[in-house]
């Protein structure tokens, strides 16, 4: 197959629509088989008058988000570079870039593999642990350790392929490994069908075996398919260059990905101080705001390589037409979305307990923090766009501003002044001032790089 930019061409709108499609099935997989793993592992305490394994899972995530996150700032630079590049035409240095990325991700899955293993006791009691829970999180953890290569790989081919203008084969892979988890996960935890019983091990033991299913779906395709990778003697060449270009956008990106979870913990603190009722609400509320955020990062992971290949085709006038649908969708869609969560709030509160204070504050959270949402949303595209322009620093610094000069220091002010409603309402206005800032930082950008690129058009000479 000939590799071509398929994204240089066609209806703006319509091509990110179609486009997008695909990866909102492949992000609700995701968020599906995460909800299904915690579901399953939890039952493994039924009956035990304790819950060791779900706290085990507790535990575990922050270690597993921390190299996920690595794993997405890597990503982020291998699709902004390999995009570019198509856009530019040079398939040559395109089979280069993807396989000096694959070898990359390699050599990171051997570092962290082998800190993760030989630091494991130590890293988990400093995160809190006790003596019943260790023994768990092992059992799990040696196991994903054992297979983190077929963790990071296809998140890694995936956005490789995301570059090339395919968003249908990278959902697919993202659905296919899903299912398959979900499917493995009973038959591994409980011994189904004659299969040992394995406990929280189980749990570890399909997402290892759905994620190599994935990756080899990822290799293949990646191999025959597209034709973007290089098998010969000069596949290490100018390995260190590629290297470069790649670390240069997923080092930031890894960076500001990790932040979100530490933002995140702090809100969870600051909602504790005003009593538990109030963490239970927050919490319920984030799992039910990420379903609404859905559409908005599987537009991210378009606009991304869209913006890239337009960035390298020099065409900027068409990558900033990109940004402005894209952000107009946000803004109509976190308006939908805040009827709705008004509407149903109580409803919705109801299916998480019947504790009254929880609820008095969940409703609170569905009718403010929605308000903030298609401006966050847009904050979360502008920084899938400056990372496609190969400006990483910017998107670093936009999420910096939304999490930490922003959301903590109103959040806390709110809630010093008004308690819940406050600490809601800080979230929700850091968000809408972010994300105008964000989009105002966009066509700034595009400004700029529209009129250098007519005044090239106009005077060739001034290419040379």
């Amino acid at each position: 197959m000939q590799l071509q930019p398929s994204f240089t061409e066609g209806p703006v709108g319509r091509t990110l629509f179609v486009k997008t499609l695909p990866m909102v099935a492949g992000i609700l997989a995701l968020v599906a088989y995460n909800l299904a793993d915690t579901i399953f592992v939890a039952h493994l305490d039924k009956g035990t008058g304790n819950s060791h394994y779900l706290a085990a899972m507790g535990f575990i995530f922050p270690v597993v988000m921390l190299i996920i996150s690595v794993s997405l700032g890597l990503g982020t630079g291998v699709s902004s570079v390999i995009s570019r590049t198509i856009g530019s035409g040079n398939l040559k240095r395109v089979r280069r870039l993807t396989t000096h990325s694959l070898i990359l991700a390699l050599l990171v899955v051997i570092f962290f593999a082998t800190i993760g293993l030989l630091t494991m006791d130590p890293v988990f009691r400093l995160l809190g642990a006790t003596p019943e829970t260790i023994p768990l999180i092992k059992q799990y953890m040696n196991i994903w350790y054992a297979g983190v290569i077929f963790i990071v790989i296809p998140m890694v081919g995936n956005n490789a392929i995301r570059a090339s203008g395919d968003m249908k084969i990278p959902g697919l892979i993202m659905c296919v490994g899903s299912v398959l988890n979900i499917v493995l996960d009973p038959i591994m935890i409980f011994g189904w069908w004659g299969f040992p019983k394995m406990g929280i091990a189980g749990a570890a033991l399909a997402t290892v075996i759905s994620r190599a299913v994935a990756t080899c779906f990822s290799l293949w395709v990646l191999y025959h398919h597209k034709k973007m990778l290089e098998v010969s003697r000069k596949v290490f060449h100018k390995m260190f260059d590629s290297w470069g270009r790649i670390t240069y956008i997923a080092v930031p990106a890894a960076a500001t990905t990790i932040l979100f979870p530490l933002s995140l913990g702090v809100l969870t603190r600051l909602a504790a101080d005003i009593g538990g009722p109030v963490v239970a609400a927050v919490g319920a509320g984030n799992r039910v705001l990420a379903f609404a955020m859905i559409p908005i990062w599987a537009l991210g992971s378009t606009l991304g390589p869209f913006v890239g290949q337009n960035w390298g085709a020099k065409n900027a006038a068409r990558a900033k037409r990109a940004a402005m649908l894209s952000c107009g969708f946000c803004i109509v869609w976190g308006l939908l979305c805040t009827v709705i969560c008004i509407a149903t709030a109580r409803p919705i509160a109801e299916l998480f307990g019947e504790d009254g204070e929880v609820i008095t504050h969940f409703r609170r959270f569905m009718w403010i923090l929605p308000l903030g949402l298609g401006l966050r949303g847009v904050c979360v595209l502008a920084c899938s766009w400056f990372n496609a322009v190969n400006k990483p620093f910017i998107s670093g610094a936009i999420d910096i501003l939304r999490m930490f000069i922003l959301t903590i220091p109103l959040a806390w002010l709110g809630k010093v002044l008004l308690g819940s409603w406050g600490l809601f309402s800080g979230a929700s206005l850091a968000s809408i001032i972010a994300g105008i800032f964000s989009y105002m930082w966009i066509i700034k950008t595009c400004k700029k790089y529209v009129a250098l690129e007519t005044a090239q058009h106009l005077d060739p000479a001034s290419n040379e």
